[in-house]
């Protein structure tokens, strides 16, 4: 598997299809790899130039000790693009690769067709909750936090019938780097865009889980309210809506990415 330099950082990715296609970036959540992008991957590899990777402290890039921040988060990419040679692509991230998404938008929109931020918030959850979390996890490990990840990342209906899948999501966040895991969660407390996305010109569209009870409907909205380019797309999943309703969540990308 491909590995780069990034800041201190071995940054792991992959890259699927034809190079002179269209490049697609995509960002995973906090405790996923970049394989949560599979059913994506599969779908448009013919079409597009797909490049994932795994975020700093997560898969199989190195976690240097943190914190981290937001810009760490968002310059791994650039550099990324930098180390393939690609001046421009689309992007689309989830959740914590939502919020790198528009840090990359305000910063770097030059390097950026269309962003799609998916699950996220210009602000996640408040950051006191978050260096808990971060505490929490480099004392007692990410088991906990696998043990309860399904309820906040699908429906129970999901969890149901797809019982293999969020097992072994679940499965790869407990076999995770409880420091890399941590340093992001301090990432996410410090990031606050809230003022500065009204500054993005790039086209923006926002995927919201309509079932989502980590960033809402109204999260989403509220990007949509200060972006002037930008749209909202409601899809009937929770968090990982990417995984729970992959063909809808699939379309929303194409039709985006061929305007």
């Amino acid at each position: 598997m491909p590995k780069f330099t990034s800041n201190n950082a071995e940054i792991n990715y992959q890259t699927f299809g034809d190079a002179h296609h269209p490049a697609i970036i995509f960002s995973n959540s906090l405790g996923t790899q970049y394989s949560m992008w599979q059913p994506q991957i599969d779908a448009l590899q013919n079409d597009y130039f797909i490049i994932c990777y795994d975020t700093r402290g997560h898969g199989g890039s190195s976690a240097p000790q943190g914190p981290y921040t937001i810009e760490q988060l968002g310059q791994d990419v650039v550099h990324l693009l930098d180390h393939l040679n690609i001046q421009k692509a689309n992007f689309c991230g989830l959740s914590m690769g939502g919020l790198t998404g528009q840090w990359l938008a305000i910063h770097h929109p030059e390097r950026f067709n269309h962003v799609v931020v998916c699950n996220t918030a210009a602000k996640v959850g408040q950051e006191s909750a978050w260096n808990e979390r971060a505490s929490l996890v480099r004392q007692q490990g990410l088991q906990p936090i696998a043990a309860t990840a399904a309820s906040r990342w699908f429906t129970e209906s999901f969890i149901q019938s797809q019982a293999i899948t969020v097992q072994s999501l679940s499965n790869d966040l407990a076999a995770g780097s409880a420091e890399g895991y941590a340093s992001c969660c301090e990432a996410l407390a410090k990031a606050d865009l809230r003022d500065d996305i009204k500054q993005i010109t790039v086209p923006v569209l926002v995927i919201a889980g309509q079932q989502d009870p980590v960033t809402t409907v109204a999260d989403g909205q509220f990007i949509v309210d200060q972006i002037v380019n930008s749209q909202l797309f409601e899809i009937n999943a929770s968090h990982i809506s990417n995984i729970e309703c992959p063909e809808d969540f699939t379309q929303a990308l194409r039709r985006t990415f061929a305007i």
